[in-house]
């Protein structure tokens, strides 16, 4: 949008009293600039002033308003297009909006209702420029190799990488589940001199003792039953490279006997034999539990511990990094987006503030997997309040817990206030947009981003008839 203090307005007229009326409307609210056709708007357009929207007719000597909005269209960050014709049919109205006018309206105009178009067109202009930022900042890595979050809070982590990455220490990384402790593993491997050799990951928590020994150390034919010839381990085929073992606090006994000889001498054991196999693999670990609790309790060993624990990186949960959301979700709509063949350009405000002030338990893995879901169900353009799944909005409904929030959630729990009564907030939203559009429900539907059925049945909820 433009940097001056009021929006720009180019209407296009080869009609002067029709351009001058509309000025006369206008100014005051907005910045009028007028051209009689479309090669004098043209020039305006590369004037010094950027246009944020643009009033064209359609019928006009030379360039048609069809034609200009054509070219106009496809210009970067191009300003809102409205056509405005006395020739008005859905035919005129279907083939400027796929030439890329944002709406149609018909001469003689009405106010009140070109008023609420150019809201909606500037509001509509702003979420783009925002989404397009994002996008850029995405495309530009934004984050750490691959790894996204422009919050303060991740500095720290960021750094941390830099400074492991070249090392052959052990590294632990701890933090709640879907936090993306294999992906940091990832960018940890790639950073460092081993990129070029294997980056083998294991998960622990999904295999039982004996089959997860064999995994990791490998097995002689005959060493069991089954074992019909030999088998290569995890750390063989991560020689010169990285091992990643997620959830290591579901490691048994003696597994972890065997995983501390690994690391204290860079050899073991293939099941079943007895022959002394040395590797050069350097070690990442993983887990959502308190090591040291499990250690205290005598469930891991406390030498292990301090084997793996040479370096440790704790990732923060997405509730205390929720500058982050706004990256995370725009690049996974873009992804799912394109996957699954559909156009959407972003998220309205308002179902972008119901996601900030969302807790997140399941971290960037919930917010990837709602993502992909919205995405595929979504029925316009954005993604809107009518897109968010209703255990969002039943979990931010719920009353708060009773216990007080860390210190460093304090933010976060205030910035949630705003939403805590989401059916009142949403109530509102919904009355206003009525009032606002003079009862037309249609027009109210489209203002907020929902389907016209969606619309009747919150009316009827909310008890809005007379609206």
């Amino acid at each position: 949008m433009s940097t001056a203090s009021q929006p720009v307005i180019l209407i296009i007229d080869d009609e002067r009293n029709t351009r001058e009326g509309l000025a006369r409307a206008l100014r005051g609210k907005y910045t009028v600039l007028l051209a009689e056709d479309a090669t004098r708007a043209l020039v305006l357009l590369d004037g010094p002033s950027p246009v944020d929207v643009v009033l064209t007719d359609l019928r006009m000597p030379g360039l048609d308003g069809m034609a200009f909005t054509r070219q106009v269209a496809a210009r970067p960050n191009a300003p809102i297009i409205i056509m405005l014709t006395a020739y008005g049919t859905v035919q005129t109205a279907v083939e400027a909006m796929k030439v890329g006018a944002y709406d149609y309206l018909a001469k003689p105009v009405n106010l009140d209702n070109l008023e609420m178009l150019i809201q909606r067109g500037l509001e509509s202009r702003r979420l783009r420029a925002e989404n397009e930022e994002l996008r850029r900042q995405l495309d530009h890595h934004y984050g750490f190799d691959g790894v996204i979050g422009n919050s303060r809070a991740m500095e720290p982590l960021f750094e941390q990488i830099r400074q492991v990455a070249p090392a052959r220490s052990t590294v632990l990384l701890t933090g709640e589940s879907g936090t993306g402790k294999e992906l940091l593993a990832h960018v940890i491997h790639r950073l460092s001199p081993r990129a070029e050799r294997p980056f083998i990951a294991v998960h622990c928590a999904s295999l039982n003792p004996n089959l997860l020994e064999s995994e990791l150390f490998g097995h002689e034919k005959g060493a069991f039953t089954g074992a019909i010839d030999r088998q290569t381990g995890r750390f063989e085929k991560a020689d010169g490279g990285t091992l990643f073992l997620d959830e290591i606090g579901e490691i048994d006994a003696s597994t972890q006997i065997k995983l501390l000889r690994v690391l204290e001498t860079r050899t073991f054991e293939r099941v079943g034999g007895g022959t002394p196999i040395e590797v050069d693999v350097r070690v990442i670990a993983a887990t959502n539990r308190d090591l040291k609790e499990q250690v205290a309790t005598g469930r891991f060993r406390e030498d292990l511990f301090y084997r793996f624990n040479v370096v440790a990186i704790h990732i923060l949960p997405l509730r205390q990094r929720p500058e982050d959301i706004p990256l995370l979700l725009t690049h996974y709509l873009k992804l799912f987006a394109k996957e699954n063949g559909k156009r959407l350009d972003g998220i309205t405000p308002e179902a972008l503030k119901l996601l900030m002030a969302y807790a997140w338990p399941g971290n960037v893995r919930e917010l990837r997997n709602l993502v992909e879901r919205m995405a595929v169900m979504a029925r316009g353009s954005s993604l809107t309040l009518a897109d968010v799944p209703a255990e969002v909005r039943a979990a931010l409904a719920a009353p708060a817990p009773s216990p007080a929030p860390a210190a460093s959630e304090v933010s976060v729990a205030a910035g949630a206030g705003d939403t805590l009564d989401l059916t009142l907030q949403e109530k509102n939203l919904i009355a206003r947009a009525l009032q606002e559009c003079q009862g037309n429900r249609t027009l109210a539907a489209k203002r907020l981003g929902i389907g016209r059925r969606t619309l009747y049945r919150k009316i009827d909820e909310y008890h809005l008839e007379n609206l």
